[in-house]
């Protein structure tokens, strides 16, 4: 898939931002975001619609791309990493065109052998702005609509709001945007809080070292696995994500135990966003960083030689769940708190952290630019050993992206539990 990049530019707010939102506080969550470019990127298969209008679609993307950065004007800015601050300048946010000699229903059908050659639809590869788009035409007609944005200003809610409050603009108007707020330094006091811990730093490895492949878990395995996953105890059945986080925690155990030759502590962490949690709740749709790591522990000792079942690692899972409430005071204790004892753990060496993010739920199969709503929606494959989980196009149903070293991979992808529950073919 060769990917030609026709132009390059920055596209500005189209009113300027207010003097007195042009300085942006990050907070300590901001400040504890990983250094990654988040992407996100929409498919759009051609549907036999006039090429004149689809040229004024692009056109258009453009234009509404400045009308919702008036709204989300951080992304415009510029991060200042002396004052861990953003000065919303209005320098812009970097926009590409590009096309493909192809057919995008080819790269779809063949999801599996492309999974790792996406990134090149995703955004360039910027220095200075916040964010990069990436519009790129296929041969066909076809469009794909890549977002990169740093993860030291927004998180996945944020994301998802700005990416839906564009395609809203770019479909309908920007009298359908609900406004954003980017003022959380304001309700979180910062105050009395413990240091830190330095994270480990991330083990990133060549690109021939590791392998992303991609497991679908459709409704009727889900219901399967969810049912395989609940005991009585319980008061609920395990959602989507705890039943398939649990299953792929299982079966990495099993890779870990073949490599060591004993059974390890294991941690699956995953990301939680705090908005709903936390009391009084927040005004509006407050943008930002604003999740926490909630790692849950297997703790591994000679008296244990047999694997635990799902239904042990969902109340491992449950164990750790945030709590109902918290209230604005204690937030970034609690942020740190978890941080830390994630670091703590990336630390040690006879310990396995698994990294989980979930994108389910958010609704980015809803994103319609004016092509109709996306076939599908990718992450991009990174050289660290993660797991992404978003919904199917159904909704019902789970995608798993897992990045590991190859030989790991290879007897990953055999196990026994991952082969009945999911496949990887196209959702």
């Amino acid at each position: 898939m060769e990917v030609k990049i026709l132009s390059k530019k920055l596209i500005k707010p189209s009113s300027p931002t207010p003097s007195h939102l042009r300085h942006l506080t990050l907070t300590p969550v901001d400040r504890l975001a990983p250094p990654i470019k988040a992407s996100n990127i929409f498919y759009y298969p051609a549907k036999g619609s006039n090429p004149a209008v689809d040229v004024e679609r692009r056109n258009h993307l453009e234009t509404s791309l400045s009308e919702t950065l008036t709204r989300f004007y951080p992304l415009a800015g510029r991060y200042i990493r002396e004052s861990h601050s953003v000065d919303c300048n209005d320098e812009g946010v970097e926009y590409l065109e590009a096309e493909v000699e192809g057919k995008l229903s080819r790269l779809l059908s063949r999801r599996n052998e492309v999974i790792e050659q996406v990134i090149h639809l995703a955004g360039g590869e910027f220095t200075n702005s916040l964010a990069s788009v990436q519009v790129t035409v296929f041969a066909c007609g076809g469009v794909t609509i890549g977002v990169r944005i740093r993860h030291s200003v927004v998180d996945g809610f944020t994301a998802a709001h700005f990416i839906s409050a564009w395609a809203t603009a770019s479909r309908e108007s920007m009298d359908k945007v609900i406004w954003p707020s980017f003022d959380l330094a304001s309700f979180l006091p910062v105050k009395d809080l413990p240091m830190v811990k330095p994270r480990p730093p991330p083990k990133i490895f060549g690109a021939d070292k590791v392998m992303t492949r991609r497991f679908i878990f459709d409704g009727a395995n889900i219901s399967s696995l969810k049912a395989a996953a609940c005991d009585p105890s319980f008061k609920r059945e395990p959602s989507r994500v705890e039943a398939v986080t649990a299953l792929i925690w299982r079966a990495l155990m099993v890779v870990s135990r073949a490599k060591h030759g004993r059974l390890r502590t294991s941690l699956a962490s995953h990301a939680m966003n705090l908005r709903e949690k936390i009391v009084p709740p927040l005004p509006g749709i407050c943008c930002g960083n604003l999740y926490t790591e909630v790692p849950a522990t297997f703790m591994a000792d000679s008296s244990k030689t047999e694997l635990p079942n799902l239904k042990d690692l969902v109340g491992l899972l449950r164990e750790v769940k945030f709590k109902e409430s918290v209230s604005r005071e204690d937030v970034l204790l609690t942020v740190i708190k978890s941080t830390n004892e994630l670091h703590e753990a990336l630390g040690k060496e006879d310990v396995d952290v698994y990294n989980f993010t979930s994108w389910c739920r958010f609704p980015f199969y809803g994103n319609d630019f004016g092509w109709g709503k996306p076939a599908w929606m990718t992450r991009c494959h990174t050289p660290v050993e993660m797991i992404s989980l978003q919904d199917t196009e159904c909704g019902d149903g789970i995608e798993a992206w897992v990045t590991l070293e190859k030989k790991d991979m290879l007897q990953f992808q055999q196990d026994g539990d991952i082969v009945s529950f999911s496949s990887n073919g196209a959702p």
